[in-house]
């Protein structure tokens, strides 16, 4: 085996700098997400209430939801609802449109519902827009069939 034909090993701190990131970026979207769904379906959003969902601690989301503010994403007050700001609106609506393309995408697929809701949420964090806007193509030309 020569030197180029030996695999490649991209551990680099870029690679893992990114990684990290995209973490990041992902755990924001399923907050913002949850709490945009806990505003609309019980009028407020409280830790509690994202802790139970997110199946982490009172500590953890207490944690995630500061970074958010720190973000700018979330606005919150000491014994209080947690509240989104329009950048966190502008985050929720964005991520609930890739969920709801990958997910009638994948049904139209014919995956079933549950594993297609398992699925949606993993991919929804991780599609390209090109990939996301063939999907909505695929999804209406089936749609008038």
């Amino acid at each position: 085996m020569t030197q180029t034909d030996q695999p490649q090993h991209h551990s680099t701190t870029a690679g893992f700098s990114r990684t990290r990131q995209d973490h990041a970026r992902e755990l924001a979207e399923d907050y913002v997400e949850l709490i945009d769904d806990l505003i609309t379906n019980l009028g407020e959003a409280r830790l509690v209430d994202i802790a139970a969902r997110m199946g982490v601690t009172h500590v953890t989301a207490n944690k995630s939801v500061s970074r958010l503010q720190r973000a700018g994403l979330v606005s919150k007050r000491p014994y209080r609802s947690i509240f989104l700001t329009p950048k966190g609106q502008q985050l929720a609506a964005q991520t609930r449109r890739r969920h709801e393309i990958v997910l009638a995408c994948l049904g139209i697929l014919g995956v079933p519902h549950e594993q297609a809701r398992i699925d949606a949420e993993g991919i929804e964090h991780h599609i390209s827009e090109i990939t996301l806007n063939a999907m909505e193509k695929f999804i209406q030309s089936h749609s008038t069939e």
